[in-house]
Formats: structure tokens, sequence, C-alpha cells
């Protein structure tokens, strides 16, 4: 099932999102549902709460970065915890499939420690780095409620601002089907 991604504005994007119990929910079926809507948008990531879930679930799929060690780097991170963000800070330009038509340059960690249940179930602890570590990072804000665009200057948010707006308000360059918080339903 194809889902529309969640356009900047909506609520559930701001939210820290719920724990997930497997006995109420089949997480295998909804995560290969949310990679199918992600493939469809052209991502490498994509959270729950982008599909308007507010639940601790996100997928990921870098190899289409064209990176050798992204090579086979899919999964599914549910229940998610950070333990640790390490490293050196470094800049990359960023952009998000619930904010299209914006990208800027966000500064985060070259190395993290994830603690988290696949789709099965099965807890993991692993130790991510480089673009890896930066993937799982931006999809784990989705989790926590906070959007790329929160590491923006202040400045560069009031430059945004309009942009941003007339997102919410179904005024996007999307070529993927979208739900936007100030329409009454998904184009």
């Amino acid at each position: 099932m194809i889902y529309p991604i969640v356009a900047y504005g909506d609520t559930v994007l701001k939210k820290k999102a719920s724990a997930i119990d497997f006995s109420q929910l089949d997480v295998p079926k909804l995560a290969a549902d949310m990679f199918e809507t992600m493939y469809l948008a052209h991502g490498v990531g994509l959270a729950a709460p982008q599909i308007g879930k507010s639940i601790r679930l996100f997928v990921v799929d870098a190899e289409a970065m064209d990176e050798e060690k992204l090579k086979g780097f899919k999964k599914v991170f549910v229940n998610a915890e950070m333990i640790a963000e390490t490293g050196e800070l470094w800049p990359y330009e960023e952009g998000c499939l619930s904010i299209p038509g914006i990208r800027g340059e966000v500064m985060r960690h070259n190395t993290i420690r994830i603690k988290y249940q696949d789709e099965n179930g099965q807890q993991h602890e692993d130790t991510f780095d480089g673009m890896a570590a930066r993937v799982i990072q931006h999809e784990y804000d989705h989790i926590e409620g906070k959007l790329f665009t929160d590491y923006f200057s202040p400045l560069r948010k009031r430059l945004l601002k309009a942009k941003l707006t007339n997102i919410s308000k179904g005024i996007a360059d999307n070529e993927y089907k979208m739900s936007f918080p100030l329409l009454s339903k998904a184009r």
C-alpha cells in the first residue's frame, strides 16, 4: 500500500512518537508498505510520522546514494533509542520528503550507537558511521518530533517561512502523493 506523505505543518511531524507493541500491529507489513512509499518518492528513509502514524518506526535504504559503504544498507528500526552520537560534526545538505523543494546544510555527528528492534521484534544494538549514521539520525529525529529545518539558523527559517507555509497549503513541487495539513485531502 502506498501512503500519502504528510507535508510540513502537520502536527504529527512535531510530536514525539509512541512505542510500538508488536501484538497490536503488523510491523512487517507496515514496514514493507513504507519501503514501497519511500521508493515511489525516491527517498532513502521514511519515518512513520511522515505517513501520519505517530509510532516509533522508520525504514532506510541508502543504497541509491551510490556510496560503496551503503551497498545493501537497508534496515527497519522499531522502538529505536539513540545511545550515543559521537565523533566530529560534519555538514551535509539534507532534504526531506515531507518538505519538498527545500534543502539545507545540517551538522551531524559522524558516529552513532543505537538500540532498536527489527521488523520481527529482534533486539539489536549497532554502531553506524558516515552517511549511514546521518540517514539514521535524520529519520530518528522524525520519531522525536524534530525536522531537519529545526537545525537552521533563525535568519534562514525567516527566509523560508513563506515557502514552508506554501508547502503546508499544498503549493509544493512534489511528484508523489502527499497530504497537506491546510488542505482537506491528499493530492
